[in-house]
């Protein structure tokens, strides 16, 4: 029987904030159990295991970083559109470490496809890059240079692995910028057939 109070959207949430309180790698069955003041077997009644509660988590936090980002692009394109792109992944990713993490994490590509989330990030980013004229394969291509870019920039700043003098921030506009620059002058991929 299930605990009173203890819900699978609640077990979800209190995981978000354990994994940005103590990473995401320490979110564990055992933890929620004792925060909610309940047996770790009953968790098991809202979810099917740690690896199930990592994806919901994943699915999570991925909703709240899109939500973000829609926010922050809404209205814009272009260079104005990536900025507010970057600057809400960056926001999100150094506020909400944790999260941020399960983020990253493989998940199950038929859960990706029913996801509403992650087919919202899909539609925002390549309609983004829409407007800078890219068609397949090129919006794929660009996709992994942003996320990758973005990724380890945030994952280099948050271990403070930027040692240099120089402003964080500024370096990240300079990138910002170099990626723009990318994105507009993309060598784009011919077709065989033409």
């Amino acid at each position: 029987m299930a605990r009173a109070g203890i819900t699978a959207d609640r077990l979800v949430t209190a995981a978000a904030d354990l994994a940005d309180e103590a990473g995401f790698e320490n979110v564990s069955l055992s933890a929620l159990a004792r925060h909610f003041g309940v047996k770790d077997a009953s968790l098991y009644s809202h979810v099917r295991g740690l690896g199930d509660l990592r994806t919901r988590l994943a699915l999570h936090a991925g909703g709240e970083l899109i939500d973000r980002i829609a926010a922050a692009v809404a209205g814009r394109a272009g260079k104005d559109a990536l900025a507010a792109f970057a600057g809400a992944y960056r926001a999100y990713a150094l506020e909400h470490p944790g999260r941020y993490a399960a983020t990253q994490i493989r998940i199950d590509q038929a859960l990706i496809a029913d996801s509403p989330a992650l087919r919202r990030t899909a539609e925002i980013t390549y309609g983004m890059l829409r407007a800078y004229g890219l068609a397949e394969p090129d919006l794929t291509d660009a996709v992994r240079l942003l996320r990758s870019t973005f990724h380890g920039y945030c994952a280099l700043e948050s271990a403070g692995g930027f040692g240099a003098d120089r402003d964080v921030r500024a370096s990240w506009d300079k990138a910002v910028e170099a990626l723009h620059l990318a994105l507009t002058h993309w060598p784009r991929e011919t077709r065989n057939d033409e």
